[in-house]
């Protein structure tokens, strides 16, 4: 990774950076992969859970989360000498998602990533992200211990998606396994914005 004063700075080779939304509904992860292939400290905006939320976020499934993301999370992770991801996670309860809106300005796609334990908790982010936002994107299953398995056509039928949107299975919490799927996102949104300059 080098050393700290080099992992600042972005390097003089970079000819293009690349904003990247990563969304979700609460407790999916956007925190944990950010942090999982960031090479620079990750901004964290997280919170200790209070009293306030008892109610309102449902903690079903997410035994021991005590913090959640009140505004952002950002990261950088440069994929080659000429490529720079900026990485900006947003919240994922619905109070907080007026946000969701600035933050998506001049991304050129969105990283939705799933707990297939809790599907049902995206379908709610999916109507926000076609709402408020026109970027393309993709879908990352973050595979928990204990998640069930879906193939991809049952979580396409599922979740109502195109046939061209690409899901992928990480875990958020391994660096390689989360570049993948980052790498994936960044191939499908070039494609998609070269198709639209084509057509």
């Amino acid at each position: 990774m080098g050393s700290e004063s080099s992992e600042r700075y972005v390097s003089p080779t970079v000819a293009e950076s690349v904003k990247i939304l990563v969304v979700g509904a609460f407790g999916v992860g956007k925190t944990t992969l950010i942090g999982s292939v960031s090479e620079i400290a990750p901004l964290r905006t997280e919170e200790t859970m209070t009293a306030a939320s008892v109610g309102v976020d449902s903690l079903a499934g997410l035994h021991g989360k005590r913090t959640t993301t009140v505004a952002m999370d950002f990261g950088r992770i440069t994929v080659s000498p000429e490529i720079v991801l900026y990485l900006f996670g947003t919240p994922g309860q619905k109070r907080f998602w007026s946000l969701w809106e600035g933050l998506a300005d001049g991304a050129v796609g969105a990283l939705v990533l799933v707990d297939t334990r809790r599907i049902e908790d995206s379908f709610e982010v999916f109507d926000q992200l076609e709402l408020h936002t026109s970027v393309p994107f993709a879908v990352a299953v973050n595979q928990f211990p204990d998640s069930p398995t879906y193939g991809p056509e049952k979580l396409r039928e599922a979740l109502d998606l195109l046939p061209e949107t690409p899901i992928v299975y990480c875990d958020a919490r391994d660096r390689q396994s989360s570049v993948q799927t980052l790498v994936k996102l960044v191939e499908y949104s070039l494609a998609v914005r070269k198709n639209s300059e084509v057509a």
